[in-house]
């Protein structure tokens, strides 16, 4: 019944660090594994148990991500790709303006790995430099290297999307 009722929730966490659903369900898996080994040392952190609930769930999955990814991308935090920033004028409407969740969270899935881990995990999961560092195994100096090309190619996406969004608008 946990399983089930956390699936939607857990998958989106999953997601995050995988373009692929297949493995994006085994990190769930996996995480479920480890949730119901350790169930037992379960102590609630707020008044709110369902929310406490949630988020040691969360913080499981996020850990099981990054184990994952570590594991099947062991050569790719350092990879270099273009460095080239791109600037959009400040009269025109950005991409972001006009993207959905959807397409925002598909432009973050054509990261390469190194890239897409970093930025969630410091983004949308709070994580410091320090402690990306740490659980990936990587200097602080490639977390913020990661993090730093991950925005260029990730406004070089949005840019691209924009640009294929205004061509089907005009034609």
């Amino acid at each position: 019944m946990i399983y089930n009722s956390f699936y939607n929730y857990g998958m989106s966490v999953c997601l995050r660090y995988t373009n692929r659903h297949d493995d994006a369900l085994e990190i769930y898996n996996d995480s479920f594994l480890k949730i119901f080994k350790e169930i037992y040392h379960y102590k609630p952190l707020y008044a709110n148990e369902v929310n406490s609930f949630k988020g040691w769930i969360r913080k499981i999955m996020i850990y099981t991500a990054i184990d994952y990814v570590r594991k099947n991308n062991k050569h790719s935090f350092t990879g270099d790709f273009e460095t080239a920033v791109i600037y959009l004028k400040d009269n025109e409407e950005n991409a972001l303006d006009r993207m959905s969740y959807e397409e925002i969270v598909g432009a973050i899935r054509q990261l390469s790995p190194a890239y897409r881990t970093v930025l969630n995990l410091y983004i949308i999961d709070g994580f410091t430099h320090e402690e990306i560092a740490n659980h990936l195994g990587i200097t602080i100096g490639t977390s913020k290297s990661n993090l730093f090309k991950a925005r260029q190619q990730l406004q070089q996406i949005l840019k691209n999307e924009n640009q294929v969004q205004i061509t089907k608008n005009v034609g």
